[in-house]
């Protein structure tokens, strides 16, 4: 049977997927716990990743080399870059850049030195098959969250967007931080602090990756408003009801 990895930055995402494994068996490497179960059918291994790039590519070699899995899906936070991207969007990239990557002058701004590149992309059918769950849940969206929820972060009008994500070893939380990686990356739809590196390992492996992220806020001065409840109430319950909806129409192998 094929496995899929799915992996989280935040410990309330990974506990809501842990619940639905009703088999669950914990397995540590590396300091980490692996959590190995069935969803809808299919073996899933979960992962909590931890905060960062160099984090998160050990995780996801870990779930590669030692748990072979087939199929690799990020699911987290992310902030808004590009226009017209909001506070409760859902992105599900279609590729992935370092901001942060800069051996310049021996190699262009960006490009990941040996690759000849910097955007690794992800895998078009595993983003199709996402990008479907997320309208479907978006498009019920009150029912995931709750009534009160829903109404109280205005998030009636949320969107699905496919596009570029970007990833880098700090959190931005300023306006002018947001408006350089505007200008620098100007297709970058969101900015987070792990999908690049991952990308890269799949890349390696020659590994399915995709990466579905919920915006918890503009990238900006306002950041850090209430971005833990954001996390608990809108993002982790988005991150359940997508991957859920993707494994129940996914044909187990």
């Amino acid at each position: 049977m094929a496995v899929i990895g799915i992996m989280s930055a935040m410990h309330e995402e990974l506990s809501a997927v842990l619940a639905q494994m009703s088999d669950e068996q914990c397995v540590s490497v590396a300091g980490r716990d692996f959590w190995l179960g069935h969803w809808h059918g299919h073996a899933v291994v979960a992962v909590l990743s931890r905060i960062g790039k160099v984090s998160a590519a050990t995780t996801a070699t870990v779930l590669l080399e030692r748990f072979h899995v087939d199929t690799l899906v990020f699911t987290g936070v992310a902030g808004g870059l590009g226009s017209g991207v909001r506070v409760g969007d859902v992105v599900v990239a279609t590729g992935l850049v370092q901001h942060d990557m800069d051996a310049s002058p021996l190699f262009p701004r960006h490009e990941v030195p040996l690759y000849g590149r910097a955007r690794f992309e992800t895998d078009m059918g595993l983003v199709a098959q996402l990008a479907s769950a997320t309208r479907q849940v978006l498009g019920d969206a009150r029912r995931h969250l709750g009534t009160e929820t829903f109404t109280q972060f205005e998030l009636s009008q949320a969107q699905m967007h496919l596009g570029l994500v970007i990833s880098g070893d700090r959190f931005v939380a300023t306006s002018m931080e947001s408006r350089a990686l505007s200008q620098a990356l100007p297709d970058a739809l969101a900015v987070e602090m792990e999908g690049a590196a991952v990308a890269q390992v799949c890349h390696d492996y020659q590994v399915p990756f995709a990466a579905v992220r919920t915006i918890s806020d503009r990238a900006d001065d306002e950041a850090h408003t209430d971005f833990s409840r954001f996390i608990r109430e809108v993002a982790s319950r988005y991150s359940l009801a997508i991957l859920s909806q993707w494994l129940t129409s996914r044909q187990p192998v």
